[in-house]
């Protein structure tokens, strides 16, 4: 689920807030909110489409499902390198133009992307989707609530909220559906027609509200070292198990790029007058331990999200169709308690209902580890139906958590910091998971391998036996080790969800590091105040 919320600026500077027009009445706010509603729909959707779709399309490309995957963890990085970049591109172009383009640049990347012939080709076009996808959300956000009266602002936010809940559920469906019944290019295709119209509909109502522009300093060398760490770090990850880690010199260099362009990038930022992110607010407790518990989490999330689905169909011979029925429930808790969370979010303390949220991930996790190759779809579903509940705890109170206390001018850049770390660590989650899995796997088979004695006991019964059915000796063999690599991906896939199910666990205790926000109309002090 990408999340993002408020732009931030690349000088650290507030992003341009929603504009002092009148808000919308009648016909025109109902089809504002629909418009910037398709757009939210249409990005976050592709986050989650792609999912069950792997398979297919690493398949039709003619490379492995882990190098598939970097089709998700390519636009998740370009996301969220984009993101930190709204608030200056607001101010330099106005929100309503930045978004009416966003939207058009993002229909003509999602139409390269079908065309695609090679991994290359997807996964370039899914980089620049997911550049130009940047500032969609945050400025959705921007948009919707300059639509509404102050007084309505919860429920426009409400109604925002719902529509980035409903994708994830619309996502492994639909994509799945298109998989089976039509072709993977297709997943992509069909944000032509929704990006047309949404813009269309978008630039007729909102372009005599544009934001004034400003032309502001822009930090290309953070900017740059930003791109160069992120990018090689993820590349490293994606291409590690592939070029046997460390033993590869190109992994050697890519290692190397990464940690002194983040060094560099880490004392640039601290020192340069406009930032492209504000380091500086890690030294705010809340900042940095909300931050570090959200991207932990959603790393864990994410990774595990991309790995049910693969080990469906791979192992358990599910189609994307029924894959995407066993992923779709989740949002179903999610789209029920999310509007409940963010009424009593200003009464509760967010720290309870973020710890409750952990032990309900771990809860899922613990229950997932547990699925063995006789594991039906009615034991997938219920654990899948329980993390919708953890969801809708998760995202609000941590946010919540990770703002409490920043100055207002402040927040548009916290939000941007947090939504880029926690973007970036959902992809490098996926990019571990799938690594991890094949590795565990590797031993798993190695070690129930390694008993088996050719002519002897159950393989010697088994072999005649498959032999007797009609199948040749190497065929024969061939099934053998096909069983035997269902069950060490199986037992891989309980490795994960198990370890992920603890680091859930161990999370809780950098939650209750930070501090609680004021309570709804009480005075807060500066790091412990003011949920956002």
């Amino acid at each position: 689920m990408n999340t993002s919320s408020t732009p931030t600026s690349a000088a650290g500077a507030p992003a341009a807030a929603p504009p002092a027009a009148e808000p919308l009445q009648g016909t025109a706010l109902l089809l504002g909110t629909l418009a910037l509603s398709l757009a939210t729909f249409m990005n976050v959707l592709d986050s989650s489409i792609a999912n069950v779709s792997i398979p297919a399309i690493s398949g039709d490309l003619g490379v492995s499902p882990g190098q598939g995957t970097w089709v998700i963890t390519s636009f998740g990085v370009a996301n969220a390198i984009a993101v930190p970049l709204t608030g200056w591109l607001t101010q330099r172009f106005g929100a309503v133009r930045l978004f009416s383009m966003s939207i058009l640049l993002f229909v003509i990347a999602s139409w390269l992307c079908g065309f695609a012939s090679s991994l290359e080709m997807l996964v370039f076009f899914r980089v620049l989707q997911g550049l130009v996808a940047g500032p969609m959300i945050p400025l959705s956000q921007t948009l919707l609530l300059s639509s509404y009266p102050r007084a309505k602002a919860g429920m426009a936010l409400a109604l925002w909220g719902m529509t980035t809940l409903v994708a994830p559920v619309v996502g492994p469906l639909l994509g799945g559906w298109i998989t089976d019944n039509i072709s993977w290019p297709w997943i992509f295709y069909i944000n032509v027609p929704v990006g047309l119209l949404s813009a269309g509909m978008t630039w007729s109502i909102y372009r005599q509200r544009e934001t004034p522009t400003r032309k502001l300093p822009i930090d290309t060398v953070g900017l740059t070292l930003l791109v160069l760490w992120v990018g090689s770090l993820q590349l490293m990850l994606d291409k590690g198990k592939e070029l046997d880690w460390f033993a590869s010199s190109q992994i050697v260099m890519l290692g190397l790029v990464a940690l002194v362009s983040f060094a560099v990038f880490v004392v640039w930022e601290l020192t340069d007058k406009h930032p492209v992110v504000d380091l500086r607010l890690f030294k705010r407790r809340n900042f940095s331990f909300g931050a570090l518990a959200l991207s932990v989490a959603y790393a864990l999330f994410f990774g595990n999200v991309v790995l049910l689905p693969l080990w469906l169909q791979q192992w358990m011979g599910y189609t994307a169709t029924s894959a995407g029925m066993a992923l779709a429930p989740v949002g179903i808790f999610a789209i029920l308690l999310t509007p409940l969370i963010g009424k009593k979010i200003a009464v509760w303390d967010p720290r309870r209902i973020a710890t409750l949220a952990f032990l309900i991930f771990a809860a899922v996790l613990w229950m997932r580890s547990q699925f063995t190759t006789q594991t039906d779809m009615a034991h997938i579903l219920v654990p899948t139906f329980l993390q919708g509940a953890a969801m809708a705890m998760f995202f609000i109170p941590l946010t919540t958590l990770t703002l409490a206390g920043i100055e207002p001018a402040r927040i548009p850049s916290a939000a941007g910091l947090s939504n880029f770390a926690r973007i970036t660590a959902g992809a490098m989650g996926a990019s571990i998971a799938t690594t991890l899995w094949d590795s565990r796997a590797a031993m798993h088979h190695a070690h129930m391998t390694e008993t088996l004695v050719q002519g002897q006991g159950v393989f010697a019964m088994t072999l005649q036996s498959l032999q007797a059915s009609g199948m040749s000796a190497e065929q024969a063999l061939l099934q053998i080790n096909r069983l035997i690599d269902q069950q060490a991906y199986t037992r891989a896939a309980d490795d994960i969800f198990l370890a992920s199910a603890g680091i859930f666990l161990v999370l809780i205790g950098s939650i209750w590091l930070t501090r609680r926000p004021a309570p709804h109309g009480t005075a807060a002090g500066p790091d412990s105040g003011g949920a956002h």
